[in-house]
């Protein structure tokens, strides 16, 4: 496994790709822009101009969005020491387009379309090495240990047609794979950062299913070992008001980023503040690594950062298109 002191090249390249990012100059002044048009053409000043070209109209804003973070995810691969640092944030696409597939073979039995539109090539693996080997029902060749997990799923759709379980099922092997990639870095870095994106995940869960009004056991089943925080006190954390969790919490780094979520006037509301309040906890925690020149971890928090910057840009192109306060937006955009 590389060691720190090999990485030097690497950090070195990643100095150089972080000139790619978007300011929050350049995003106050889309976010300013009259319309999206206008918008779009601020966007045209950055590096996501080559791809701006691919449009088919303004609304096609996702295919240069993709396409530049494609771009910084191929760049980042042909360098990085160990190929685990470059999948750590793609294996979540990997998994995206194994449900994408597996829903669209179970439409097609109903007699129904596939949707291989809401494919992604932001993941590790070929996609059409994941169609030969789902449609051939050959699971063998499925990565990140699929292979059983899927017999699991075909079976309980079988028996429940239940796609909630399904999903369950994935996302619980998603989380176990990850965090093999990341103990195979061996980087306390990685290791603190799977920990936290553990911890992210489990909130976000809590907090849906509250909304949905399951509770105790049934919360439990969607909670996903490996955190800072253990499931014991998450599932007691579903029966206090959510205003309270920074304090219930205060022993965790999470909590300063749930405090400053505030009172929030709706469930849906509630949500989307704690969604900001995740992705400022682990860029905050990866925050640090940037000071350290040979640290392994600035290849995720570069691409955790890039991550971060295309879900502010989507944010604001969004809220043109459907007329949003500035105001309330400029509140939803993370930090970078």
């Amino acid at each position: 496994m590389p060691t720190p002191e090999r990485y030097g090249y690497a950090t070195a390249r990643i100095r150089a790709m972080e000139r790619r990012f978007v300011d929050q100059g350049v995003l106050q002044r889309m976010l300013d822009a009259e319309d999206l048009s206008s918008a779009l053409k601020v966007l045209g000043e950055t590096a996501y101009a080559p791809w701006l070209a691919e449009m088919k109209n303004e609304r096609d804003f996702d295919r240069p969005i993709s396409s530049e973070m494609f771009h910084c995810y191929e760049e980042v691969r042909q360098f990085v020491p160990d190929p685990e640092m470059g999948q750590l944030l793609r294996i979540t696409y990997d998994f995206h387009n194994i449900k994408v597939i597996l829903k669209s073979m179970l439409r097609h039995r109903r007699g129904q379309s596939r949707r291989w539109d809401l494919l992604t090539n932001l993941a590790s693996r070929e996609t059409d090495d994941l169609l030969a080997a789902m449609e051939s029902e050959d699971y063998r060749l499925l990565p990140y240990g699929l292979s059983g997990v899927m017999e699991e799923c075909l079976s309980v759709w079988e028996q429940t047609q239940d796609i909630v379980e399904v999903e369950k099922r994935l996302d619980a092997q998603l989380f176990r794979a990850l965090g093999e990639l990341a103990k195979a870095t061996a980087f306390p870095g990685v290791l603190r950062w799977f920990r936290a994106r553990v911890d992210a995940e489990n909130i976000r869960n809590l907090l849906r299913l509250r909304r949905a009004g399951e509770e105790g056991v049934k919360i439990s089943e969607f909670l996903h070992e490996g955190g800072n925080v253990s499931l014991e006190r998450l599932v007691d954390l579903g029966s206090e008001p959510v205003e309270s969790w920074s304090r219930v919490l205060h022993y965790a780094d999470v909590a300063p980023y749930l405090a400053e979520m505030g009172e929030q006037g709706s469930s849906e509301a509630m949500l989307v503040m704690l969604e900001k309040a995740l992705d400022d906890y682990i860029s905050g925690m990866l925050a640090p690594f940037s000071y350290t020149p040979f640290a392994p971890e600035n290849v995720l928090r570069f691409l955790w950062s890039k991550e971060i910057e295309t879900k502010n840009v989507r944010i604001v192109l969004v809220s043109k298109t459907s007329g949003l306060d500035r105001d309330m937006v400029r509140k939803v955009l993370r930090r970078v």
